[in-house]
C-alpha cells in the first residue's frame, strides 16, 4: 500500500512537468528569432566555462615550465601569453553570451507577457455569464493571471539553463574523472539535500498561493473602493476610509504572516543544507592539495581541479535548482492552462431566420435556477409578444424581471421550458444573429471611459465610428440637446479617469445608454431594464411618449417601477417570486383589482 502511494505521488510530481513542452511552444510562437538566439547563446554559455578552466591549467603549467627553463627563451614566454590571450577571448565570449541571454530574456518577457494576457482575455470572451457569476471561477481567473505572464519564460529559461548546466557538467566531468571518479560522486551527492528541500518548499509555496486567491481578490477589491472615483463620494460621506484601511491591513498581515513563516523555514533549511556542499568542497580541496604536495598531480592540474570542482559543484547545484524551479513553474502554469482549458459550452444553433415571423416572442413554461441556488428565479413563465407589441414587466426587486431578460438574450439557458422567436426555439438561432436583433439597456449599464460618440457607438460595434449613426441614435434617445452643450460634443471624453474627461449626471448617462440601444437600427427587439430610473417623472414621461412613436414596428420589453410609464404598454405582466401572477392591459388589470391595481393605486396616492 505504501509503495503504491509513493508511486502515485511520484506520478503526480512528474505529471506537472507536462507543461514544459507547451511553454517552449508558447515561447517559440511568441518569437522564433529570439528563441533561436536564446538557444544558441545558452549552448555557448554551457561550453565556455570548462574551456576557460582548462586554459587556466595550461597557463599555470606553461608558467611553471617556463620558470624551470631558461627565462630568455621567447618560446617559453610566448606560450603562456598565448594561453592568456585565448582565455581572455573565451572570457569575453562568455560575458557576451551571458549579456545576450539577459537581453533576449528581457525582450521575450515583454512579448510573452502580452501574449499570455491576450490568451486569457480571448478565453474570457468565450465564457458564459454564469461562469463570471461564480466565485470559484474568479479564483481560477485570479490564479491564472497572477504570474502567468512570467512563468512560461521562466520555465523556458530554466530549461535552457538546465541544458547549459548539463553541457558544463559533461565537460567538467571529463576533466574531473581524470583525477578520481569519487570526486564526481561526491560532487553529485553533496547537492542532493538542498535540491530535495527546495522542491518541497516550492510545492508548499504554490499551494499557499492557490489557496488564498479569495483573500487576494478581497484585498484588490478594497484597493478599488479606496482609490476609484465612483466609490470615493460614499466612502468619504459614510467615513468608511479607516474601516476599509483597517481591513486592508488585516488581510495584508494575514498574507504576510504566511509568507514570512514559509520564507524563514525555506531560508533556514537552505542555509543548513548548503553547509553540506561547503563541507564536501573543502574535503575535496584538501584531497587535491595533498595529491599535489605528494607529486601525483601538477600545480596546473591542482588549479584546474579546484576550479572545476568549485564550478562543477555550483553548476550541479544550479541544475538541480533549475529542475526545482521548473517544477514550481509547472505548478503555476497548471493554473494558466486549467483556465485556458475551462470547458466552454458550444452554441449549436445556426438559424438566421425564423419559420413564422408573425409569431414574435413566446415563452412557454420557462423555469430557471441560478447555479448554487436552491430557489428558482423563474417558475413556469408563459408570455407571448407579437411583432410591434410593447410588454411592460412589473414586480418587486428580486422577483425575476432581469433574469427573464437574460434568458431572452441567451446570456442564460432555461432549465426547463422553451423560448421561441419567429416560431423557432431560441437555442436554434445563431447567437450572433440573435443578438444583432436586440437593442438592450440594463439598469446597471456600463459607463465607458470613452468619448460620447464611442459610448453610443458601442451599441453596434460594427459601426462604432459612424458619426451619422451617433447623431441619429442620440436624437432617438433624447441625448442630442445636452451633447451639443459639451465642449467637443460627440468627441468629448467622458468620466474622470483620463485627461479632459467630463462627468455627466445620472439622467444624462441614462440618455447616453438609451441612445446606445438605438444604435442597432435593424434591431426589431428592444429591451429596456429601468432605463429612466435616474430621471424625473416628467422627463421619463416625455421620453416614453417619444419612444412609442419611434418603435411602432418593434417588440419592446420594458421593466419599470413607475406606473405612469408602464400604463403606455400594450400588455403588462406582474411577476412575484419568479411567477407571472397577472397579465393584461392597464385597464384590464385595474378592473381585476389584484396585485397590479393595488400597486398602481398605492403609487398614485403618493402623487396626490
Amino acid at each position: 500500500m505504501k509503495i503504491k502511494k509513493k508511486r502515485n505521488a511520484l506520478r503526480q510530481s512528474l505529471a506537472v512537468f507536462r507543461y514544459s513542452g507547451r511553454a517552449i511552444g508558447l515561447v517559440w510562437n511568441t518569437s522564433r528569432f529570439l528563441t533561436i538566439i536564446l538557444a544558441t547563446l545558452t549552448l555557448a554559455a554551457g561550453l565556455l566555462p570548462a574551456a576557460i578552466a582548462y586554459l587556466g591549467k595550461l597557463i599555470v603549467d606553461a608558467v611553471v615550465l617556463a620558470s624551470q627553463s631558461d627565462g630568455s627563451s621567447f618560446v617559453n614566454i610566448s606560450r603562456p601569453l598565448l594561453y592568456v590571450g585565448l582565455e581572455a577571448i573565451a572570457v569575453a565570449l562568455l560575458a557576451g553570451s551571458q549579456r545576450g541571454l539577459s537581453i533576449c530574456q528581457s525582450l521575450l518577457r515583454v512579448l510573452l507577457g502580452q501574449k499570455v494576457n491576450v490568451l486569457i482575455l480571448e478565453k474570457a470572451l468565450t465564457l458564459d455569464l454564469r461562469q463570471f457569476e461564480d466565485s470559484e471561477f474568479y479564483d481560477k481567473l485570479t490564479n491564472a493571471r497572477r504570474e502567468a505572464s512570467v512563468r512560461p519564460l521562466s520555465l523556458v529559461t530554466r530549461t535552457f539553463g538546465l541544458v547549459q548546466s548539463a553541457l558544463s557538467l559533461v565537460t567538467y566531468g571529463v576533466l574531473l574523472v581524470n583525477f578520481s571518479i569519487w570526486a564526481v560522486i561526491v560532487l553529485i551527492l553533496a547537492a542532493m539535500p538542498a535540491f530535495i528541500a527546495e522542491t518541497k518548499f516550492a510545492g508548499q509555496a504554490f499551494r499557499l498561493f492557490s489557496w488564498r486567491a479569495p483573500e487576494t481578490r478581497q484585498q484588490h477589491y478594497i484597493e478599488n473602493l479606496l482609490a476609484r472615483e465612483d466609490f470615493a463620494t460614499e466612502v468619504k460621506l459614510y467615513q468608511l476610509g479607516e474601516m476599509l484601511l483597517s481591513r486592508y491591513h488585516n488581510l495584508f498581515n494575514q498574507l504576510y504572516g504566511e509568507d514570512r513563516d514559509l520564507t524563514l523555514r525555506r531560508g533556514l533549511w537552505g542555509y543548513l543544507l548548503s553547509l553540506v556542499s561547503t563541507a564536501a568542497f573543502y574535503m575535496a580541496y584538501a584531497w587535491i592539495v595533498v595529491e599535489t604536495v605528494v607529486g601525483r598531480i601538477s600545480l596546473g592540474d591542482m588549479t584546474m581541479y579546484l576550479i572545476v570542482f568549485r564550478q562543477g559543484q555550483s553548476t550541479f547545484s544550479n541544475a538541480l535548482t533549475s529542475i526545482g524551479g521548473m517544477y514550481e513553474d509547472n505548478l503555476y502554469l497548471s493554473n494558466l492552462y486549467d483556465f485556458l482549458e475551462e470547458e466552454v459550452p458550444q452554441p449549436w444553433g445556426k438559424a438566421t431566420i425564423g419559420v413564422n415571423p408573425q409569431d414574435g416572442i413566446r415563452f412557454e413554461n420557462v423555469s430557471f435556477t441560478y447555479p448554487g441556488s436552491s430557489r428558482p428565479a423563474l417558475r413556469n413563465i408563459s408570455l407571448h409578444l407579437k411583432p410591434g407589441e410593447k410588454l411592460a414587466i412589473v414586480g418587486e426587486n428580486g422577483s425575476g424581471k432581469t433574469t427573464l431578460i437574460k434568458l431572452l438574450t441567451r446570456l442564460y439557458t432555461p432549465d426547463s421550458g422553451r423560448i421561441f422567436l419567429d416560431g423557432l426555439d431560441l437555442q436554434e438561432w445563431d447567437v450572433d444573429v440573435l443578438r444583432r436583433r436586440i437593442g438592450v439597456i440594463f439598469q446597471n449599464f456600463v459607463r465607458y471611459q470613452f468619448t460620447v460618440g464611442e459610448n453610443i457607438g458601442v451599441g453596434d460595434v460594427e459601426h462604432l465610428e459612424d458619426q451619422s449613426r451617433w447623431q441619429n441614435a442620440a436624437q432617438k434617445g433624447m441625448a442630442q440637446p445636452f451633447i451639443e452643450q459639451l465642449p467637443e460634443d460627440f468627441r468629448t471624453q467622458l468620466g474622470r479617469w483620463f485627461k479632459g474627461g467630463q462627468e455627466l449626471s445620472g439622467g444624462q448617462w441614462q440618455k447616453i445608454a438609451l441612445a446606445r440601444a438605438f444604435m442597432r437600427n435593424r434591431a426589431d427587439i428592444l429591451v429596456l431594464d429601468e432605463p429612466t430610473s435616474a430621471m424625473d417623472a416628467q422627463a421619463e414621461f416625455d421620453i416614453f411618449n417619444h419612444f412609442r412613436s419611434l418603435t411602432k414596428e418593434q417588440m419592446v420589453f420594458l421593466i419599470s417601477h413607475r406606473f405612469s410609464t408602464v400604463r403606455m404598454a400594450d400588455k403588462i405582466a406582474v411577476i412575484e417570486n419568479g411567477e407571472v401572477v397577472e397579465q393584461g392591459t392597464h385597464e384590464e388589470l385595474l378592473k381585476t383589482q389584484g396585485r397590479y391595481a393595488k400597486l398602481f393605486l398605492l403609487q398614485a396616492a403618493g402623487y396626490k
